[in-house]
């Protein structure tokens, strides 16, 4: 495994911040593991915030590969941009997600911040390249979900796991977080 010393600053970043969305580690291995395969492409993210996930992406980020990632909140992009100041390949933006859209498709997106996975999906979708990955976290396993929550539909996961449009699955990366690994198809 390369340095991921750019994941330490990102998650002291968050600290220091008091930030306490960024990705979970489990999952930003994951991370590392999707961006390792993909040699020569095009990676985004959606909700940048203190950069710990995409901390994570530009660890493994081949040099031929070029990182996209954007975030709504300008203090935080300004703290994105500083760390990845220099690295050529990194792009980090301040701004709406649908602003990612002009640099699609992907071979791999993060949606992590924002609405995007519930409001527009089949964006999301036509986002990628065939055969493109997208990754969406903050999932809840459905025996930890709050009493209100119960006998309700997931919409992220009614729409993720059924749509025809891609081959999906949910992955547990803890006892009680899990993530939703898909594919484009069509």
């Amino acid at each position: 495994m390369t340095s991921l010393s750019l994941v330490q600053q990102a998650e002291s970043l968050a600290a220091q911040f008091e930030f306490t969305q960024s990705s979970l580690p489990e999952v930003g291995r994951l991370l590392y593991v999707l961006t390792s395969h993909i040699r020569q492409g095009q990676i985004a993210e959606i909700g940048s915030g203190c950069g710990v996930g995409a901390a994570w992406i530009v660890s493994a980020l081949h040099p031929d590969s070029t990182f996209i990632t954007i975030e709504s909140d300008r203090q935080l992009a300004k703290l994105v941009q500083q760390l990845f100041a220099g690295k050529s390949n990194v792009h980090a933006l301040q701004g709406d997600w649908r602003d990612l859209l002009t640099y699609a498709p992907f071979d791999l997106l993060f949606a992590d911040g924002g609405k995007a996975k519930v409001t527009e999906p089949q964006t999301l979708i036509t986002a990628l390249k065939p055969g493109g990955l997208i990754l969406l976290d903050d999932l809840t396993p459905e025996e930890y979900w709050p009493s209100q929550w119960q006998g309700r539909t997931d919409p992220i996961r009614e729409f993720w796991l059924k749509d025809p449009h891609i081959a999906a699955t949910e992955i547990r990366v803890t006892a009680k977080n899990s993530v939703i690994l898909a594919t484009r198809t069509q």
